[in-house]
């Protein structure tokens, strides 16, 4: 006799149950006896592997024996069509089944992930969207962005009667099928065939249905962008979500940052230059943003809220960021707020310690010479790969003219930038003796290299070789430096204490010499 695994019986919800359903007979058993519906999150068949589902915190085996082929191929036909992006759903439902295939197209494995229509999480931004304004949602993945997504198109459809229309790449925000989830409310929704034109459905939902409000799912290519841009300016109310957890990742993003208006270089005059106090290139946004606000989901009960995005891109992209807005959600349902006016932060360097070593990531400059130089002025620094943890950068002239996205980067987070003239020792050396407000040249150095400087010119006039005094082995080396910055040859002579430098015009020359 089959057990009974009505939803009745197993006291589960529906749409969970319709889930199960499309599993083997004993998987199913396995899943209703073993979890909690309430806190099922995804089922995950790999091929060859033990079947698990997942709960907050931890996986459920669902069987002592491994999936088969037969197991998945259960499952595939008893869940809707896969599409071009590997997705497929169960009719009138939210959740997501998504195909992992070996290189013949072949399903070796299958997340199933439970999709939940969850009321009042358009709660936290609820006066932000019923005032018109086109809204632009990040979050890491599984964070709750989709669920915020249809909660704010049932709340746009249903309370305020607005023409909505959902363009739904995936048919994660109104389920499979050619009815829609009751999640999205009068909401209309028009499907998507494959990802790729996910953009001229955005377009024709404009140009065909009369929208006042349209609602889109992860925008992440530039004709998505470009598509979502042509729709503001029409007068149409955007809500979104994009790739990206953070303001500070759509700057830094070339594909996406036209969705904050698009950032060029500009380069002022020195009047202007000196007046706003900064360098002469500088980053300037391109065109108004096409969303009015960016919420940053950080928890499912907390965002951070920039706006007017405007306003808070300018002022990004001129070093100090305006810290956001940070809303809560209660437990029983409040929202609250931090209403006080944004604090302006301005990143800035922390001064040098030994506990505390700064971090400075060299572009185009040579690793040696910076290392090299920390040691010399006895610097607790660090010397970095990349920008992660840097308080400044070094880069040479011509790096900073091309405007690379490492640079695009450091200047979108605020870190000075420090132009070199040359790629030379000496550059590199004086560059951070400025930057951290040292200086080790001592009476004694100051009279080597000025008599090292004074030698060069002298082979300079008389292509003639010239032998300088005796110095110590930290002192030669700064000659020398000085020497090879000068495009001349120089060898170390002599024996200690009374070793010192010949310079000679050229290594070539210096051999007949």
């Amino acid at each position: 006799m089959k057990p009974d695994l009505s939803p009745r019986a197993a006291n589960w919800d529906e749409e969970v149950e319709l889930l199960a359903r499309a599993l083997p007979t004993d998987l199913a058993r396995a899943l209703h006896e073993r979890t909690d519906p309430t806190e099922l999150l995804e089922i995950v068949l790999d091929l060859g592997r033990e079947p698990e589902a997942r709960v907050p915190g931890r996986e459920v085996l669902l069987a002592d024996r491994t999936v088969t082929s037969a197991d998945l191929e259960h499952v595939a036909n008893n869940v809707g069509q896969f599409g071009d992006d590997n997705r497929a759903g169960i009719e009138r439902t939210l959740h997501r089944v998504s195909a992992i295939r070996n290189r013949s197209g072949r399903i070796t494995g299958l997340t199933m992930r439970v999709g939940r229509a969850v009321t009042g999480t358009g709660e936290i931004i609820r006066d932000i969207v019923v005032s018109g304004q086109s809204i632009l949602l990040l979050g890491r993945p599984g964070i709750g962005k989709t669920t915020m997504l249809r909660e704010c198109a049932r709340l746009l459809a249903d309370e305020l009667r607005k023409r909505v229309v959902i363009v739904d790449t995936s048919n994660e925000i109104g389920g499979d099928g050619d009815i829609p989830h009751p999640g999205i409310g009068r909401a209309r929704r028009m499907q998507v065939k494959t990802p790729m034109l996910q953009h001229a459905v955005m377009i024709e939902a404009v140009e065909n249905h009369m929208p006042e409000v349209i609602v889109i799912d992860e925008i992440g290519t530039e004709l998505e962008a470009s598509a979502a841009r042509t729709i503001a300016e029409r007068g149409v109310q955007l809500i979104a979500t994009a790739h990206g957890q953070t303001l500070e990742n759509l700057l830094v993003n070339p594909t996406l940052n036209d969705l904050l208006g698009g950032i060029q270089s500009v380069t002022l005059s020195d009047e202007e230059a000196r007046r706003r106090g900064t360098q002469k290139s500088v980053l300037e946004r391109k065109a108004p943003p096409t969303f009015d606000v960016l919420v940053e989901i950080q928890d499912r009960d907390r965002v951070a809220i920039h706006m007017p995005l405007a306003e808070v891109v300018d002022t990004a992209l001129r070093g100090p960021l305006l810290s956001p807005k940070i809303r809560m959600r209660t437990r029983e349902g409040r929202v609250i707020s931090n209403v006080d006016a944004p604090n302006v932060v301005t990143p800035e360097p922390p001064a040098p310690s030994a506990s505390k070593p700064l971090g400075i990531f060299p572009y185009g400059v040579s690793r040696h010479h910076v290392e090299q130089s920390i040691r010399d002025l006895d610097l607790p620094v660090r010397v970095l790969g990349n920008l992660d943890g840097a308080s400044a950068v070094l880069t040479l002239k011509n790096h900073y003219r091309r405007r690379p996205d490492s640079l695009r980067q450091a200047e979108s987070r605020g870190l000075p930038i420090h132009i070199l003239k040359s790629n030379s020792a000496t550059q590199v050396r004086d560059a951070l003796a400025r930057i951290y407000g040292v200086d080790k040249r001592d009476d004694a150095t100051s009279n080597a290299l000025a008599e090292a400087a004074a030698a060069i010119k002298a082979v300079k006039t008389t292509l003639r070789p010239v032998e300088i005094s005796p110095q110590n082995a930290y002192l030669r080396r700064l000659q020398h430096q000085l020497v090879s910055e000068n495009e001349l040859s120089a060898r170390s002579t002599g024996k200690e204490p009374q070793r010192h430098l010949r310079i000679t015009p050229a290594p070539e020359e210096a051999a007949h010499l």
